[in-house]
């Protein structure tokens, strides 16, 4: 399973950048995944084209949209237990304090709102950031029978 985790586009239409980045990297992808901060409905109704979109609200989202959008996810991907958030308050130590909200009963927890790369491990739990899109960073995370692995894309 191929998964494209993308955050942070900060955008509220699409773009030919985005369409472009849409085509090379997401679309191709078995489940594209958007861990808030897209913005716009606009941005929003863009990536809904991909047959297996997920996305959670961010802080920076238009209301209308973020009160349509859950603030969390839980997802079943590959027989692994993924949560799904964008994040929230002081960037420095967000993924320790995730993994301390979610507890240990996730496999990989998603999310966003630092606009910085990152794939750590607490115990069994791996959190990725896949970076900011509109910066130019995305994720691309393969899960092969338990197997989680992680390869950053510079646009």
């Amino acid at each position: 399973m191929r998964v494209a985790l993308v955050s942070d586009t900060h955008i509220s239409a699409p773009t030919d950048w985005l369409e472009r980045a849409y085509a090379a990297h997401l679309a191709p992808a078995d489940l594209l995944i958007h861990c808030g901060d897209m913005t716009g409905r606009a941005a929003w109704s863009f990536f809904l084209q991909h047959p297996n979109f997920h996305c959670v609200q961010g802080n920076m989202d238009a209301w209308d949209l973020a009160e349509d959008l859950p603030a969390r996810l839980d997802l079943e991907i590959s027989g692994l237990r993924v949560a799904v958030c964008h994040g929230w308050g002081f960037k420095a130590g967000l993924s320790r304090r995730l993994y301390d909200a979610f507890g240990p009963d996730y496999d990989i927890i998603f999310f966003g709102h630092t606009h910085a790369r990152e794939d750590t491990q607490y115990g069994k739990t791996r959190c990725i950031n896949p970076g900011s899109l509109r910066e130019g960073s995305l994720a691309l995370v393969t899960l092969d029978d338990g197997r989680i692995s992680t390869e950053f894309v510079s646009l």
